[in-house]
């Protein structure tokens, strides 16, 4: 049997990995349940790891999944209108002859803004879904801003070529039009949130016609060594 609080954060985790792909932040928890303070969270999550409703993902920092559902909790639909991120990870491939491959650009921060995008410098073969390369491109990621969402230094990330992106979704993002990072998108009012997904890291805060979106991340490719 759960508690009123330790249901409502169930839900909560659940209702956001469902529309997001990733955990919410323990800031997120923390202002969703009206809490004075992240500690209460953590032994709510505590509470929920021990009754087997959630556990914590190795070497991912506050990266949780939800193993099961109370009988009596009807999760809520994603939001309408809004597709849910859910990296497809791959292993590195070498690209082959008759199979489409689409351009690496050079590398992005997740991290502290490093020079914008640049010039292909490789060629990858994504999923098939994304090998287009008039609608994707592909980016090497440097930098550990993004850990809390399953992406780490050394990926390879997909992206979908638009200016445009819905708040929650993880972009390029250019800044002045000098530097670029990949962060999720918030809209505060007339502002533009550049979040990370690592508690090192604070967001940024921008006026609008200070950031234009490069595109939208759809998958990523790893390395295994």
């Amino acid at each position: 049997m759960l508690t009123t609080k330790q249901k409502e954060l169930l839900l909560f985790i659940h209702e956001r990995i469902k529309a997001d792909g990733v955990s919410p932040s323990f800031d997120e928890m923390k202002e969703a349940l009206n809490l004075a303070s992240k500690s209460g969270i953590h032994r709510l999550i505590v509470a929920l790891e021990e009754r087997g409703f959630i556990r914590r993902l190795a070497n991912r920092a506050r990266a949780l999944e939800v193993l099961k559902m109370p009988d009596s909790a009807t999760p809520a639909a994603p939001p309408r209108g809004r597709q849910a991120f859910r990296p497809s990870v791959v292993g590195s491939q070498t690209p082959q002859m008759g199979r489409n491959t689409i351009p690496v650009l050079g590398r992005i921060a997740a991290g502290v803004p490093i020079t914008a995008i640049q010039n292909e410098v490789d060629r990858v073969t994504p999923p098939e879904e994304y090998a287009d390369s008039d609608a994707h491109y592909a980016l090497e990621v440097k930098g550990d801003s993004m850990i809390d969402a399953g992406i780490l230094d050394g990926d390879i990330v997909i992206l979908k070529r638009t200016d445009s992106a819905n708040s929650g979704d993880i972009v390029v993002a250019l800044i002045d039009d000098e530097e670029a990072t990949l962060k999720r998108l918030r809209k505060k009012g007339e502002s533009v949130a550049l979040e990370a997904a690592n508690p090192a890291y604070e967001t940024r805060i921008f006026g609008p016609d200070r950031v234009r979106v490069q595109g939208r991340l759809v998958a990523l490719i790893r390395k295994y060594e």
